[in-house]
């Protein structure tokens, strides 16, 4: 059972294989759109619909078939093959409807393709390729997409195909999120239809400004490197600019200052006009601008102020059926939902997601216990109510009345979805372990943690060494009251011998603004300094955990603590597994790494006080890192600089390099035995030996 985990983690791709997601509801509420491959270890995703009256489900467009028809020159066997290896496409990724739901458009290897639910005709359509983001009008008269970084209009039969933005300048693109938006502020769009769909309001992107960063494949030297544009912390970032455009009209150019607010953060067009959100470099004001159609002219309609940074909720800037401005705003320590302007939502519950809004009726998720996120409603008439009942992580949308609602708890594994009165049909693998979590909070300030025991430990087996196993930072908790995928690594190290430990401190997600802003300017010593207190409370607590043997390991922000964990504090931790860490702040993205510790330039000790690279000397116990060469979020010289420095220093190390492979690893060997190596590294640094029972 143990050694069969990694591969179906790897197989499953974490188990979101097989799982509904993308969903889209009918206006009437009546009819649900969904995309879901047909099996747990099936990685080709599929476009289908539910009818919440009959209960029937129906395949609207499987990639397979379709690319049968226009693949011609493979077999069926080498199409299935290339597919399920990502040669060609895997499935369906995302689609776009238009407002009546009667036209879904979506790619497929490149090119676009549209299904009419009414009668199931499904059709590729005659566009320039490569097709990117289609996304029909909202009467479904015409449909709208990327290619060649031109904004560009199609109509429905595909007739007339006509540029509505060209480029005007080398680096220039229409129509698309630059690196920051996409990455670190939630922002994945890059252009917006109007009601009508007569026009659209579309970005603008110039990154000829960015500096240009290079990732070569070192396993394949006859392929030349890849080259993006990167912003990294206090360099400069792409120009970004809004502009509204419609077929045979000049375009007209949307006005604000963008010296001051270089950051778009959010934009729309709904029935009362235009509008967009923008954010100063230094994050610490977010202004939301209403939009003139005519002239492009803006007004200020709402702004926040914060001396740390002001953050961004996804989901808004929105506004109701009413008109009624939703916003949100840092009060009495808690991040608060504002309808034009006042507080509608209590201190203490604290505001994570706006999900839809369904005519003055707002959705949106809220935690008022770190450790679960819950669904909410807000109406004029009845005010903030709970949708979600059992204890766990929700979330959702709705749309004509009906709620989708997505949940996950302890007691059962995968997300269970519910459309009304129904439940959407999961395809997931069911794991082959069960996690034993226990959730515990420690100390004065209230830690929460998740401690993993061995379901075959007795008190006669004695102490266990100990793995500590966090994320730790800003994006994430893993501290939560679901089985997450991490939930069950966690647990098969702890099948191997191991008690696992994740904590989650300050600067985590979920328990209000002045905790998430703890680590402003250090995201080191409180970080740090919780994962030791959090350690030490348990260990009182729980005498099995043994404080001579402790291990610690994390992927992005839980490698970057890793490797700190062992330079800061070699008393406490005993040996590290640190993938994809960040070790020179000055090498990640603008708005990520100056949201929390300001401009280089302005806090220079700022980033040499976070920065592991710089106490390279300091190691003493056993490290490995690991790092995708093909990483271009966090590109591999944080590791490669880090462990020159280690090696000028005389401080051994090994380094694990995983060709061809990004972030986060996807091939399936390569998921399957990264795991393994990190198992039998720590059981070599603990001087452990490997269980046998």
């Amino acid at each position: 059972m143990t050694t069969s985990l990694p591969r179906q983690l790897a197989r499953t791709r974490r188990f979101t294989l097989g799982a509904p997601g993308a969903f889209t509801l009918s206006p009437d509420g009546a009819t649900v759109f969904f995309l879901r491959s047909r099996a747990g270890d099936d990685p080709v995703s599929c476009l289908w619909s539910l009818d919440l009256a009959t209960g029937r489900e129906r395949l609207l467009a499987d990639p397979l078939t379709l690319l049968a028809g226009v693949e011609e020159e493979l077999s069926p066997e080498e199409r299935t093959r290339r597919l399920r290896a990502g040669e060609l496409s895997s499935g369906i990724v995302g689609y776009a409807a238009d407002s009546a739901c009667e036209l879904l458009a979506f790619t497929l290897s490149g090119r676009l393709w549209t299904v009419r639910p009414a009668d199931g005709a499904v059709r590729c359509v005659p566009a320039a390729e490569p097709v990117l983001d289609p996304r029909p009008d909202p009467t479904g008269r015409r449909i709208a997409y990327v290619s060649a970084g031109a904004l560009r209009v199609v109509t429905a039969d595909g007739g007339v195909d006509a540029v509505l933005a060209a480029p005007d300048g080398p680096e220039v693109t229409f129509g698309l999120a630059e690196h920051v938006a996409a990455e670190s502020m939630g922002r994945h769009r890059g252009y917006w239809w109007a009601p009508d769909g007569r026009r659209l309001l579309v970005a603008r992107v110039d990154t000829a400004p960015v500096l240009r960063w290079h990732l070569a494949d070192p396993s394949d030297p006859a392929r030349p490197p890849v080259s993006f544009p990167y912003p990294a912390a206090g360099t400069p970032n792409a120009e970004v600019g809004l502009w509204i455009v419609a077929p045979g009209v000049p375009p007209v150019r949307v006005d604000w200052d963008a010296a001051s607010f270089e950051y778009l953060t959010s934009a729309g067009w709904d029935a009362a006009g235009p509008y967009a959100a923008v954010q100063s470099r230094d994050q610490r004001r977010l202004v939301v601008l209403g939009v003139d159609p005519a002239t492009g002219a803006t007004r200020v309609l709402a702004e926040q102020r914060d001396d740390a940074w002001v953050e961004l909720v996804p989901g808004l800037p929105a506004r109701d059926a009413a008109g009624r401005l939703l916003t949100s705003a840092d009060l009495d320590d808690t991040r608060r939902l504002l309808v034009d302007g006042e507080p509608v939502t209590p201190t203490g519950l604290q505001l994570h997601a706006v999900v839809a809004v369904d005519g003055e009726t707002v959705l949106f998720t809220a935690s008022d216990e770190p450790t679960q996120t819950h669904l909410w409603a807000y109406d004029p008439a009845g005010g903030p109510r709970r949708v979600s009942d059992e204890p766990g992580v929700h979330t959702g949308t709705r749309r004509g009345g009906t709620t989708i609602l997505q949940s996950r708890t302890l007691t059962r594994p995968g997300t269970k979805v519910r459309a009304g009165s129904l439940e959407i049909t999961s395809c997931t693998e069911r794991p082959v372990l069960d996690p034993r979590m226990e959730l515990l909070t420690l100390g004065p300030r209230e830690l929460r943690a998740a401690l993993f025991l061995p379901s075959w430990h007795t008190p006669a087996h004695g102490p266990l060494p100990v793995l500590m196993d966090p994320y730790g930072g800003p994006a994430l908790r893993k501290v939560t009251s679901e089985q997450a995928w991490w939930t069950y690594a966690s647990q098969w190290f702890a099948e191997e011998g191991f008690a696992v430990l994740a904590v989650d401190g300050r600067g985590t997600p979920g328990r209000g603004p002045a905790w998430e802003r703890a680590v402003h300017l250090d995201l080191a010593g409180p970080v740090l300094a919780d994962q030791v207190d959090g350690l030490r409370e348990a260990a009182a607590r729980h005498p099995v955990l043994d404080l001579t043997r402790v291990g610690i390991r994390g992927w992005s922000f839980g490698g970057y603590l890793a490797a700190l964990a062992v330079l800061r504090r070699p008393d406490v931790f005993h040996a590290a597994v640190a993938g994809a860490p960040v070790t020179d702040q000055r090498l990640y993205d603008t708005h990520w790494r100056e949201r929390h510790l300001g401009h280089p330039d302005e806090h220079p000790e700022a980033y040499e006080r976070c920065s592991p690279i710089r106490e390279a000397a300091s190691l003493t116990r056993p490290l490995l890192l690991i790092h995708g060469l093909a990483d271009d979020n966090v590109v591999p010289a944080h590791t490669l600089r880090f462990s020159q420095a280690l090696l000028e220093a005389g401080r051994p190390h090994e380094v694990l390099p995983l060709s061809r492979t990004t972030h986060l690893p996807s091939q399936e060997a390569v998921a399957e035995n990264l795991l393994l190596h990190q198992l039998a590294f720590l059981r070599r640094a603990l001087d452990l030996s490997p269980r046998t029972g």
